[in-house]
């Protein structure tokens, strides 16, 4: 585990960033999306929930889908049948 690190802001544009060290994204586990809070004045950086996260393994573990499961995914709903208008 990393110790305690110094940092500078950066200006990126019209904003100001801190660059972090390949180690420290790689030990927080920080891919594309993060997700940023501000708690007693310190910036919490942690990685993003994916919504939908596992969602299919739920899923699975009530068996593969069935014939009504498929045909209820299938049926066309009263928006489909419908003309939209904006």
């Amino acid at each position: 585990m990393m110790g305690e690190l110094h940092g500078r802001l950066i200006a990126i544009g019209n904003s100001r960033g801190v660059r972090l060290p390949r180690a420290v994204i790689e030990q927080a586990g920080l891919v594309d999306e993060v997700l940023i809070l501000v708690r007693d004045r310190e910036v919490v950086i942690r990685p993003a929930d994916a919504p939908r996260a596992g969602w299919e393994k739920a899923l699975l573990q009530h068996g593969p889908p069935d014939d009504a499961d498929l045909e209820f995914l299938q049926a066309p709903s009263r928006f489909e049948d419908q003309e939209w208008s904006w």
